[in-house]
């Protein structure tokens, strides 16, 4: 017999599932311990390269100048982190990028593709919890975040380390997937995402589950205007946001003030 979390203990969702608070982070690590080898193929498969068109828009917002630094938070696999410290000139200038993400498996994966693209300096590589950032207060001019945000435990404590490491003046961003806002679209979406991405997930990954798990959890995330207004209470201001792909995913860009 299977039990469920302690009622009496905090609880988070895990996708549909509800779970010990204390178990999320741990049970996020092996859904990506797991994908890891083939999480950049995977994510071609499902969007069908969309998402390289849609971290471009990322790079667009962001508009990297030299010598900017980045805190790429939940950085995958670095495409990210590479973009940016190609746009902004190559340290030569003094651009710098913290790339952070929960996952070892990412992390190594992310250095050996750095490595393998000629960059041997500007980026570092490092494990750590959006939720307790291994980085100074005031340290960092742009903090990006792809994909990463409806992960996390707790998104009111990522946003307000977010907001703490972030210089006065420095500028948030968030690419996540978020809500449909076209019509017939929604429908035609949700049929796809519950019929075939967990059975394209086991054809190329053997897992099944951590991409069921992924699904649930990009339903369960706030739709646009609720994160908007999650992250001005996290003390940022101007917040706004802009749809990709008639909302399948969002940017939402914010200021430290």
């Amino acid at each position: 017999m299977t039990r469920g979390p302690d009622p009496g203990g905090a609880t988070a969702s895990f996708g549909f599932r509800i779970v010990a608070e204390d178990e999320k982070a741990s049970l996020v690590r092996s859904v990506f311990d797991s994908v890891a080898p083939r999480y950049d193929l995977m994510n071609d498969l499902m969007s069908g390269g969309v998402h390289r068109l849609w971290k471009a828009a990322l790079l667009d917002e962001i508009a990297p100048r030299p010598g900017e630094s980045l805190l790429d938070v939940a950085g995958g696999t670095g495409d990210i982190a590479r973009r940016f410290l190609a746009a902004a000139g190559g340290p030569a200038t003094g651009a710098h990028v913290v790339l952070c993400d929960i996952t070892a498996a990412m992390v190594a994966i992310a250095r050996d593709r750095t490595l393998d693209a000629g960059i041997l300096q500007g980026i570092d590589h490092v494990v750590g919890d959006a939720e307790r950032l291994p980085v100074a207060g005031r340290a960092i001019d742009v903090c990006a975040m792809a994909f990463g945000l409806r992960n996390v435990t707790h998104i009111e404590a990522a946003l307000a380390e977010a907001y703490r490491v972030l210089r006065p003046g420095g500028r948030f961003f968030v690419l996540e997937f978020s809500r449909v806002v076209l019509p017939l679209l929604d429908k035609l979406y949700d049929l796809y995402s519950f019929a075939v991405l967990p059975a394209l997930g086991e054809l190329v990954t053997g897992d099944r589950a951590a991409y069921q798990y992924l699904v649930e959890s990009i339903r369960r995330f706030p739709p646009q205007a609720d994160l908007a207004r999650l992250i001005g209470d996290a003390g940022f201001g101007c917040v706004r946001w802009r749809n990709l792909s008639g909302g399948i995913a969002a940017i939402h860009v914010a200021w430290r003030l």
